[in-house]
């Protein structure tokens, strides 16, 4: 049987759908002016998705910081069934401190397979980025990974 993919361009379109039903989910938040705050509220929604297998995650082109990048971790890391997820954070506020956590809370996610992450246009020092890469490495189960960034 097929999965179907959901797709969400409203943060209130996602948070009002039948979240427990998500196995395949894209969702673009670009260029939406989505702050830490709005992360926060995203991931709480994430955390509800207890079914989901696969996520699209684009948030190009918002106000996420330290704070939200590692809240949405640390709610990814709850989505225990997730096992293939792509992140694209390019053109926000993240730093170094946001990426290390990011990276650590990820190698949580106990069934991810396969992780796509991109964070250029960001505020991470290059002395950081081997760290962050490591950090997503610990993952037990990754198989396929791309870092990013640039």
């Amino acid at each position: 049987m097929k999965q179907q993919i959901k797709y969400y361009h409203q943060l209130e379109e996602f948070q009002n759908s039948s979240l427990q039903s998500h196995q395949v989910l894209h969702i673009d938040l670009s260029e939406n002016e989505i702050s830490d705050q709005g992360v926060l509220v995203l991931g709480s929604a994430l955390e509800n998705c207890t079914n989901l297998s696969n996520l699209t995650l684009c948030l190009v082109v918002n106000q996420i910081g330290d704070q939200g990048a590692s809240a949405l971790g640390f709610s990814l890391a709850n989505c225990t069934n997730l096992s293939n997820l792509t992140l694209d954070f390019r053109g926000n506020e993240i730093g170094d401190q946001g990426a290390l956590v990011l990276g650590f809370t990820l190698a949580n996610c106990t069934n991810l397979s396969k992780l796509e992450l991109y964070l250029g246009e960001n505020q991470i020092h290059q002395s950081q980025q081997l760290k962050v890469k490591s950090k997503c490495l610990k993952s037990k189960r990754l198989v396929t990974f791309e870092i990013c960034f640039y």
